[in-house]
């Protein structure tokens, strides 16, 4: 096992983490934005308004992509697994 093969394993994990946190945090950013731009136009400073519907955006995506992800996941360490054999020897 040299560099490149660690360079690449931990690039790809890093990858699998980004694509994991954007599909779930990004749609929820993008509504406490449209949230907050509400609240800002008509002046109601109430906390509550704004994780509702926050919750309700990541628990979509979250059951929307969750089997991608989780495939992708999956794929991935089983792609370890398998390799471990070619890493050693």
């Amino acid at each position: 096992m040299n560099a490149m093969n660690i360079g690449d394993i931990f690039s790809e994990a890093l990858f699998i983490v980004v694509l994991m946190v954007s599909v779930i945090i990004v749609p929820s950013l993008l509504v406490g934005l449209i949230v907050a731009t509400f609240q800002a136009a008509t002046q109601i400073n109430e906390q509550t308004l704004s994780f509702l519907p926050r919750l309700l955006v990541t628990l979509l995506m979250m059951l929307v992509s969750g089997p991608y992800l989780i495939g992708k996941l999956v794929d991935y360490v089983n792609n370890i697994f398998l390799n471990i054999p070619l890493m050693i020897g």
